[in-house]
Formats: C-alpha cells, structure tokens, sequence
C-alpha cells in the first residue's frame, strides 16, 4: 500500500467569470504552437470546431498523453513539474484543500 505525498498545486476553476486568470494560469494560446486553447463544448461533451460556439466553454490542453479537454466547472492543475492537467470538480474536492499563503 502507498500514500500520496503531501503536495501543494495550483488550480484554477474553468469558469465564464474568471477567463482572464485563466488565462493567466494555463498561459493560454494556440494548440498549433503547443499551448492551451480555449474552446467551446457541445452537447455531445466534445469540442466543437473553431467558428462553432456554445454556452459551454473548454480548454484544450496538450499532454503527454495527447489532447485533453477540460470542461466547463473543471479545476484546472498546474502539477509539480508545471504540467496542466483537468480534475472534475468532485475528484478535485475529494483530493484537494485549501492551504493558506506562504
């Protein structure tokens, strides 16, 4: 058996209100040059072409493991060696805690 390792994330909520930190935070940009991008999410959970919008916004965000979307209400983490990554909100408050500033 194993325990995580105590360690301190960053993480920014995906949300219309607050897409400027966002922004910030994911550094977002183009996919084409290896960066997050800010997308629109369609009814069928994928997402939608450039062009194309919804009231649901994403991210796409590349990984080692290929394209990620996080979706609408995900928390979006800055892991340990600066990778991004989506949690959906009920993994997130499973896992996470706040911590107060340094």
């Amino acid at each position: 058996k194993y325990r995580k390792k105590p360690v301190v994330i960053e993480a920014v909520q995906l949300r219309w209100d607050n897409w400027s930190e966002m922004c910030d935070h994911a550094k977002v940009g183009r996919l084409a040059d290896g960066k997050p991008e800010g997308c629109f999410v369609g009814s069928d959970g994928t997402a939608l072409p450039d062009g194309q919008a919804s009231e649901e916004i994403g991210l796409l965000i590349p990984t080692l493991e290929g394209v990620m979307l996080g979706r609408q209400g995900d928390w979006i983490i800055r892991g340990i060696r600066g990778e991004l990554y989506p949690c959906k909100p009920d993994i997130f408050e499973a896992t996470y805690e706040p911590v107060g500033e340094a």
